[in-house]
C-alpha cells in the first residue's frame, strides 16, 4: 500500500499532465491552486520524516547488496480504444513491433472488474496498463489477449452477455452522470483534487477525458491483481 507521501506524488504528478493539456482559465486556475497546495503538503511531510529518521550505529547498518541489472523501464499506456459486441469488451493497444516479440512477454491479469496488462522488453523497455473499476464483471476464465500487428488486444469475457456498456469504467460513468461542481468564490479549493478531474472531464476533449479516466484510476489502485495470467 502507497504511503500519504507517495500518494501525494502521484497526485501531483497527475495534476502537472492536467495543467499541461488544460486551456480554460477557470480550470487552469484551479489546477495552480491545486497543485500548490499539494507541494506545500509534500514539502511538510518530507520535513517531518527527515526529523524523524534515526541515526544508525555501525553494527545495525544494513550489509551492502548488489544493485540489480537494469533491464529498462517501464511506460505507463494512456491511449488506447475500446469496443464491444455480445460476448467480448474489446480493449485496443497499439504498441509498434508487439507482434514480434515472444508470446510469453505479453502477459494479461484478470480480475473480475480489472485487466492489468504487462509488456516486457519491447524495444528495451515494458509497457503496462491497468484497467481498475471495469463498468460491470467479467469472467476471469474466459478473457484473453491476443496479439495482432502492432496491436495488444484485451478480451474481456461479460458475465452477462447481450449486455451493452455506455462505458469502459465506473470512473467514467460517475463523471458523465455526476452534476458539474460549482465553482464560486465560496468555493474551497481544498476540497480537493477529485471535484477538479470531474469538472475538467465535462469540458475537456477525448484525450483529456483519457488522462483523467486514467488519473483516477491510478490514484483509486488499491485492489489485489489476480493470478490468472495469460
Amino acid at each position: 500500500m502507497a504511503s500519504a507521501l507517495e500518494e501525494l506524488q502521484n497526485d501531483l504528478e497527475e495534476v502537472k499532465v492536467l495543467l499541461d493539456k488544460a486551456t480554460g482559465k477557470r480550470v487552469r486556475d484551479a489546477l495552480i491552486v491545486e497543485k500548490s497546495k499539494i507541494e506545500t503538503e509534500i514539502k511538510n511531510k518530507m520535513q517531518h520524516k527527515s526529523q524523524k529518521k534515526p541515526e544508525l550505529l555501525d553494527n545495525e547498518k544494513p550489509a551492502a547488496v548488489a544493485a540489480p541489472i537494469a533491464t529498462g523501464y517501464t511506460v505507463k499506456i494512456s491511449n488506447y480504444g475500446w469496443d464491444q459486441s455480445g460476448k467480448f469488451v474489446k480493449i485496443y493497444i497499439t504498441l509498434t513491433g508487439v507482434h514480434q516479440i515472444p508470446a510469453e512477454n505479453v502477459q494479461v491479469h484478470f480480475t473480475e472488474r480489472s485487466s492489468d496488462l504487462l509488456v516486457k522488453n519491447l524495444n528495451g523497455k515494458s509497457f503496462s496498463m491497468i484497467v481498475n473499476y471495469l463498468l460491470k464483471p467479467i469472467s476471469v476464465e474466459g478473457s484473453l489477449k491476443k496479439i495482432k500487428t502492432d496491436t495488444a488486444l484485451i478480451l474481456c469475457r461479460k458475465k452477462a452477455e447481450n449486455t451493452w456498456w455506455e462505458y469502459l469504467t465506473e470512473v467514467e460513468k460517475e463523471c458523465k452522470e455526476k452534476e458539474k461542481p460549482s465553482y464560486d468564490d465560496e468555493t474551497d479549493p481544498s476540497e480537493g483534487l477529485m471535484n477538479v478531474l470531474k469538472k475538467i472531464y465535462e469540458d475537456g476533449d477525448d484525450g483529456m477525458k483519457r488522462t483523467i479516466n486514467k488519473a483516477w484510476v491510478e490514484s483509486r489502485e488499491k485492489e489485489v491483481k489476480g493470478d490468472t495470467e495469460f
